[in-house]
């Protein structure tokens, strides 16, 4: 499929079809308020992207309760008082007819407490000073996480995507390294799983016919077991429990070092799975037209864009106009984002990443 093909529309299951293969990556900003409230600069991002050419675009990591929370400015949806705000974030891409989709999170072991946060392990060993969840605390971080998909209903979403990538507590759970319960969320890869499977379900159950659900999905580091993690995605994907996987990898081009899938790429792995109708995304340094098109003819079906969408916000629209379109190279001033339209906190949040912003640009 060339890069012409990424331009063509993409059915889920539920829901409004994709209007093109090009989703906004769930991109951390640290520009919502102190509460969690969106604030004008998540809003105006939205209205941003929503000019962007985006089939689909989703927030930020937002957490699901206030113990949860991993980043100053973090945008929230543990509440009702923060409706209006996300509402209008809804809004925003809607009138762009971009499909739009809160990403659910909650920082597990990694909360922070300076910010009102309380580190939830899985294991008692994994925090110094804090014990592992007991089980009804498990099942109470899991009720947020169905509580907050059906706030985001009511906000206007489109759907959501659970959040279970790079250590965070769904996918805390998921390794052996950080899970060594004894209860029904330890043990076997598939009672590991169990609060993902729980979460996924209880969000289907709970929302209407049309809501679409995401699952981002990791497979490096923080002890995460590559071929357990197959068999698991292979039984969400036999179950059409979500309408769309976001496989977040560090490179998308990323080659597997050994055991069994040695020597296969990370993409292949996954693309290879039977997934009836659930479609599959990747994300990973896709930085240029013809790597989002190359994606899909390693049998992708769409592309998430992350830091060539903070340089350029309407990386479709340029990769449509241009089939050899390379996004801009950093580092950059930060006078480029800023006339982009990007906020000062989201540019503050950006020289926090090594060689994004060119060191002491005003």
């Amino acid at each position: 499929m060339s890069v012409s093909g990424l331009f063509e529309p993409l059915p889920l299951i539920h829901g409004k079809p994709m209007r093109n293969r090009f989703m906004l990556a769930p991109l951390t900003n640290q520009q919502s308020e102190y509460d969690g409230s969106a604030s004008k600069y998540d809003i105006d991002w939205m209205e941003q992207v929503a000019r962007g050419g985006y089939a689909l675009a989703q927030t930020a990591a937002t957490f699901v309760e206030p113990s949860g929370i991993a980043f100053e400015r973090q945008l929230g949806i543990y509440s009702d008082d923060l409706l209006p705000g996300l509402t209008d974030m809804a809004d925003a891409l809607r009138e762009g007819d971009t499909l739009s989709a809160v990403q659910l999170h909650h920082a597990g072991h990694r909360a922070r407490p300076e910010l009102g946060g309380h580190p939830s392990p899985a294991s008692g060993y994994t925090v110094p000073g804090y014990r592992a969840l007991t089980t009804e605390e498990v099942q109470r971080i899991r009720d947020s996480f169905i509580e907050a998909a059906e706030r985001a209903e009511r906000a206007g979403f489109d759907g959501i995507a659970a959040h279970g990538a790079f250590g965070w507590i769904l996918s805390e759970f998921m390794s052996p390294l950080l899970n060594d319960r004894t209860d029904q969320y330890g043990g076997s890869p598939e009672n590991r799983a169990r609060l993902t499977l729980e979460v996924l379900e209880g969000i289907r159950r709970e929302c209407g016919p049309d809501f679409q659900i995401g699952w981002r999905l990791s497979v490096e580091r923080y002890g995460l077991q590559l071929e357990e993690l197959v068999e698991i995605t292979a039984d969400i994907l036999d179950r059409e429990l979500i309408d769309y996987l976001d496989l977040a990898l560090w490179e998308s081009k990323q080659i597997v070092q050994e055991g069994r899938y040695c020597g296969k790429t990370m993409v292949s792995v996954f693309a290879e799975l039977p997934r009836k109708r659930v479609a599959l995304g990747v994300a990973g340094k896709i930085y240029t037209a013809e790597r989002a098109g190359q994606l899909l003819d390693e049998g992708a079906d769409f592309i998430l864009v992350a830091r060539a969408g903070i340089l350029q916000r309407d990386f479709p629209l340029q990769v449509q106009a241009n089939h050899a379109y390379e996004r801009v190279r950093t580092p950059v001033p930060a006078q480029h984002l800023r006339n982009g339209g990007l906020s000062e906190r989201f540019i503050n949040h950006m020289r926090g990443w090594p060689a994004f912003v060119q060191r002491g640009s005003l």
